[in-house]
């Protein structure tokens, strides 16, 4: 039986106190997310190098029922119309839900079905998203400022995140608008069906 932990998130730092892994993406890492390939192309020859998103993550124990608690920073920025985003993923049980708690900046939970339906919905401390089994997701930054959210998923959940790239990219975007809240859901053209993922 494994013990108690004590977990102390930073949001500004982008650390998680008690964590035992981090993984990050680069830019250079994210070929084929953006659909402006040129604006992508001119971001890589100004890319600083520095991680465009951060996960830093603890699994206390292997158990049954053992939940993954972890920190997701991502880093403001556009590529073309589009914001800065995660690779995104659905989980490979596909059953697994996640929860998602605002910590800092302004982000997006952008969620799709493999069937076809989707939701976005806004993150801003103190706001939780829960993301239910069988939804495919990935966070968005609309900000200006590094979008910080703690999550948690069982820890047996794994990921699969091939799924979009095989589908070319969610069945949505968010890209920037006119409107009061910055950010709008565009159809994208390049998408086809999801396949391969029972529901």
């Amino acid at each position: 039986m494994s013990e108690p932990i004590r977990l102390e998130p930073d949001a500004l730092l982008g650390l998680l106190a008690g964590s035992t892994t981090r993984y990050e993406k680069r830019l250079n890492e994210l070929e084929g997310l953006y659909r402006d390939d040129v604006a992508f192309r001119a971001a890589l020859e100004s890319d600083d190098g520095e991680p465009v998103y951060w996960v830093v993550a603890s699994t206390p124990d292997d158990e049954a029922g053992a939940l993954t608690i972890g920190m997701s920073v991502l880093r403001p920025g556009r590529i073309g119309d589009e914001f800065a985003m995660t690779r995104g993923h659905i989980h490979v049980h596909h059953s697994a839900a996640e929860l998602y708690y605002g910590l800092a900046g302004r982000g997006v939970m952008l969620m799709e079905t493999t069937d076809g339906r989707s939701s976005a919905i806004e993150i801003t401390p103190g706001v939780a998203v829960h993301v239910p089994g069988h939804w495919i997701h990935r966070s968005i930054n609309v900000g200006d400022e590094p979008f910080t959210t703690l999550f948690c998923y069982p820890s047996d959940a794994g990921q699969d995140y091939r799924i979009i790239g095989d589908a070319d990219g969610m069945a949505s975007i968010v890209v920037t608008s006119g409107s009061d809240q910055g950010w709008e859901l565009r159809d994208n053209p390049d998408h086809r069906p999801y396949g391969g993922v029972p529901r």
